[in-house]
């Protein structure tokens, strides 16, 4: 089956499941109504948190759990699902695909801690213990669910998902989440006070995490600063020394032509046109040199789809990967990815990428790329592998010319695509870690 096709009967599926637990939880639902009031700010709360983010080693969580955990406690299962559904609100910028995917996944993880919740409340008041296995319903449906969502569209295994993305840090962000959704769930009982009190944690949340974020965003742009520093000071470096070179040897090309040829012993001759034929390659190596210093981007009248270009790059890049029996597999975006650039030179860029990470992983291994937007609305495209990565002592060197982990590297790629890419006034990042090296391309898109 169609993997986009086996995503959407996933999500059908769940939509399902959802209305089935509904229509079981009916004469709850029933028999407990909630306050109008209560109900109008927790879908306040849940659009609001949704808008912030904690970045994490791959991708992203939001805020909207502190809200799913608290509404969870708080409410009956329809009103649950119905506040859960407002976490797709605020996914509309990504495409219809998106709003589906959160608002499935969002009313089946919320809707069965509601229904756990009704449950234990059948027995009496929600308990402490009682509240934290609600949580932990939660967190079990959001990994679980997010698991196969991830894994059904792109044909990766579960266990590789697991291995990358179940880490400390996403554990300790569903923790800090689930934290706040139980305070709330306390002060919030119906009274100004309760709401002030809840209002005070989520602000508390909100201020906590921009804390987080603006530390974690000032450590990329100083990472990026450094990068664009040192690749700028070896570029005018080269370009220095290849300028100087080219004078000298147009200086000794020129008194090799004018030496007359004719009053040459045969192998005086010969030698001579051997120095002239070295010149000559000389002069064209260090043309070279200077135009990969600095490459020189004649941008395409039309937009560059980033799909079709990663898609052909891909291709080209099978057969290397064949002979080492890596698996490669690209992510498509079903969002408009056109870019202004120099498709010649951005597909050098990719290549170069794809070729480093089927070199960086061993035999069995897999490189993905993906392609999509930024939620700024920033076009990218990322090649990821799960080879050994970038070692945290070598970060640094990592744009450098001649610097290589592979035996055998020339250490020239990285260091001509991240040029290229900030002549396109991109920016080429490396997001990986010890599980694997990512790199990302970021493009201004077309038209600008």
């Amino acid at each position: 089956m169609n993997r986009s096709v086996a995503f959407y009967v996933y999500l059908a599926s769940l939509a399902a499941v959802v209305v089935g637990l509904n229509i079981f939880a009916r004469p709850y639902d029933a028999a407990h109504p909630d306050d109008l009031a209560k109900i109008i700010y927790l879908f306040v709360l849940v659009v609001a948190l949704n808008l912030a983010h904690v970045r994490l080693d791959q991708g992203q969580l939001t805020l909207g759990g502190i809200a799913t955990g608290a509404t969870a406690i708080l409410t009956n299962p329809l009103d649950t699902t119905a506040l859960s559904l407002g976490l797709a609100v605020t996914q509309m910028y990504r495409g219809k695909r998106a709003i589906l995917a959160n608002a499935a996944i969002n009313a089946a993880i919320a809707c069965s801690a509601s229904i756990v919740a009704a449950v234990l409340r059948s027995t009496g008041e929600l308990t402490l213990p009682s509240r934290v296995l609600v949580l932990l319903t939660i967190v079990a449906a959001n990994l679980s669910l997010v698991a196969l969502g991830f894994s059904i569209p792109s044909g990766e295994p579960l266990g590789r998902i697991i291995r990358l993305n179940f880490t400390l840090p996403l554990f300790a962000a569903l923790a800090y989440m689930s934290l706040a959704g139980l305070l709330i769930s306390y002060v919030l009982d119906g009274s100004l006070l309760g709401y002030f009190l809840a209002t005070i944690v989520c602000v508390l949340a909100l201020a906590l995490t921009d804390t987080i974020a603006g530390r974690r965003v000032r450590r990329v742009l100083e990472s990026e600063l450094s990068d664009a520093d040192r690749h700028l000071f070896h570029s005018r470096a080269v370009e220095g020394v290849v300028h100087n070179l080219r004078n000298h040897m147009a200086n000794a090309l020129g008194y090799l032509r004018e030496i007359d040829s004719r009053r040459l012993d045969p192998v005086d001759r010969e030698s001579l046109e051997t120095a002239t034929a070295a010149a000559n390659d000389a002069v064209t190596v260090l043309r070279s040199l200077s135009q990969g210093a600095t490459p020189r981007v004649s941008y395409s009248a039309d937009p560059v789809d980033l799909n079709e270009l990663v898609a052909r790059s891909l291709a080209m890049a099978r057969p290397r990967a064949r002979a080492k029996e890596v698996q490669i597999a690209m992510r498509e975006s079903s969002e408009n990815v056109a870019v202004r650039a120099d498709p010649l030179l951005l597909r050098e860029v990719v290549t170069n990428l794809l070729n480093n990470a089927i070199d960086a992983v061993g035999h069995g291994g897999r490189v993905e790329a993906t392609t999509g937007r930024r939620p700024n609305g920033i076009p990218y495209f990322s090649i990821s592998d799960n080879g050994p990565g970038i070692p945290d002592d070598k970060r640094h060197r990592l744009f450098e010319p001649h610097f290589t982990t592979k035996e055998g590297g020339t250490g020239l790629g990285l260091f001509m695509s991240f040029g290229i890419v900030r002549e396109h006034q991109g920016d080429l990042l490396y997001e990986g870690n010890r599980r694997g090296a990512v790199f990302t391309v970021t493009l201004p898109p077309y038209p600008p």
